[in-house]
């Protein structure tokens, strides 16, 4: 088996002491050598209960070490591994599991009772989380059969949020799971004495790959986190002395505001980053002015997740922009007419590289709708200025056009949410039979300031064309999130149609 696919076994040769992986909730510790070790005996377990290569494992499991076991286990004998959103309903799980058939389940613990409604046409399933899932990691009876595996074989099967539609599975090879962890490394300059802690959902490609995979392979350690908090974040990013770390702007939303982050400068942390959607500028600023490095980024699960870097210093400079494209991938923005955009034209976003996704599982014409000629289109919009860097405009199906004009609601929403009474916004297109369809603003407050319309009004006045100004603003307490933190704009869309 060529070393793409089991790096880990290597890693474990170079740096068998090392720590890779702490578990937050319990501080406890694995490292390389460890971590390898699970891996074999999971993968001699389920070879022994008859896994072969392209059999697909699911796996229902808040934040745990059991992602690492069996994605490593999976690599070694050729198996897929499917994490599932626990955030779903059991119907909409079910109907995931059909499209997949997997072979297998891992339940952990926490989510024990719903065994008996995912495993009800006769799925084998085990348990995760206990006594008995520690001895079917030492699982040492049989040897791995060394089936030839290449690096364009499935090892990781991802299914979307699911928000135009019903999830699909996206298909991650060897390949394009170990080009993008090699191209973060290089690209960011990732090492061995990186640390992170993880907050993200591991079911989610920015919780597997984003960082975890990359600071694995670079040699670095892994801080499994689970339950978010901001009072907890800051603490335990100073306890495990992390030097980066990825989380998306409703976490940081929330981080910032404690007394913790106050107080709190965070010596051994080289960048903050933000990623899953565009980052409100308010947060730029509250790093800022503790002169502590903050930047975002940009990716899909199709394409990475990550697809461009940009320094902290120029992220001062270049306020809200993702950067420049990584070394090994390309990026380009093309027009409607498939013409590429000049500097400051908004196009869709295309990307091209190793670390791209093979295809959606069982979804050919949704795959040849995505990829052209090599291309991945995102459906997301972007400019480049003068000097080369990306900006992320939004989402191409979110644009309004109102009147014939184009309205990007994320402009919008960036003015928005740096008035001091306005919590979070967002912005959406609403039918209309005048217009097309009206530019509407959805927003919450800080206690305990109100808010007329005629006043936010009067505040974008002199920032935002005049058909960019919402015609009108809808309060909720909190705005709807998806499974990733973001805010969730089709539910949004539902409750402005339905008011």
């Amino acid at each position: 088996m060529s070393w793409e696919m089991d790096w880990l076994e290597h890693r474990a040769r170079i740096t068998p002491s090392k720590i890779a992986i702490i578990d937050e909730d319990s501080n406890k510790t694995w490292t390389y050598s460890q971590l390898n070790y699970r891996a074999c005996g999971t993968a001699n377990w389920l070879y022994a209960r008859g896994i072969r290569k392209g059999d697909r494992i699911a796996l229902l499991s808040p934040n745990h070490i059991s992602y690492f076991d069996l994605l490593f286990a999976c690599a070694k004998i050729g198996a897929i591994l499917v994490p599932l959103n626990w955030r779903l309903s059991p119907l909409e799980l079910r109907e995931i599991l059909a499209d997949c058939t997997p072979v297998l389940i891992g339940i952990h613990q926490h989510f024990e009772t719903l065994d008996p409604q995912l495993t009800s046409d006769g799925l084998s399933s085990f348990l995760v989380g206990e006594a008995s899932y520690e001895k079917l990691v030492s699982y040492s009876i049989h040897t791995v059969s060394k089936e030839s595996i290449s690096e364009t074989d499935p090892l990781a099967m991802i299914y979307t949020g699911g928000t135009t539609g019903k999830p699909k599975g996206v298909v991650l090879s060897h390949q394009s799971i170990f080009w993008n962890a090699l191209n973060t490394i290089i690209s960011w300059g990732l090492s061995m004495e990186d640390t992170t802690i993880n907050y993200l959902p591991m079911f989610h490609t920015g919780g597997l790959n984003a960082l975890s995979i990359p600071i694995l392979l670079g040699g670095g350690t892994v801080v499994i986190g689970d339950h978010f908090s901001g009072e907890k974040a800051v603490g335990s990013l100073q306890q495990y002395r992390c030097t980066i770390v990825l989380l998306v702007p409703t976490m940081y939303h929330t981080m910032i505001q404690t007394r913790e982050f106050e107080e709190s400068t965070f010596p051994d942390m080289k960048v903050f980053l933000s990623g899953a959607a565009p980052c409100p500028l308010q947060i730029y600023e509250a790093f800022y002015k503790k002169r502590i490095a903050f930047k975002e980024g940009y990716g899909l699960t199709e394409a990475g997740p990550n697809n461009f870097y940009i320094s902290p210093e120029d992220a001062k400079i270049k306020r809200g922009s993702v950067g420049k494209p990584m070394l090994f991938n390309s990026v380009k923005l093309v027009k409607e007419d498939g013409s590429e955009t000049k500097a400051n034209e908004v196009g869709e976003i295309l990307i091209s590289g190793k670390h791209s996704y093979s295809s959606y599982w069982n979804q050919e014409t949704a795959t040849q709708e995505t990829v052209k000629e090599g291309w991945i289109h995102t459906g997301d919009l972007a400019k480049q200025d003068e000097d080369g860097y990306f900006y992320i405009v939004g989402r191409k199906k979110d644009m309004i056009i109102t009147g014939g004009e184009n309205v990007y609601p994320l402009e919008i929403e960036h003015w928005l949410t740096a008035h001091p009474a306005i919590n979070e916004a967002a912005v959406i297109g609403l039918p209309d039979d005048q217009w097309g369809e009206i530019v509407t603003a959805f927003i919450s407050l800080l206690k305990p300031f109100t808010l007329e319309d005629d006043e936010i009004k009067d505040y974008c006045e002199p920032k935002l064309g005049r058909y960019k100004i919402p015609k009108q603003f809808i309060r909720l307490e909190e705005l709807p999130k998806t499974h990733v933190g973001k805010i969730d704009k089709k539910k949004l869309k539902e409750i402005g149609i339905n008011r």
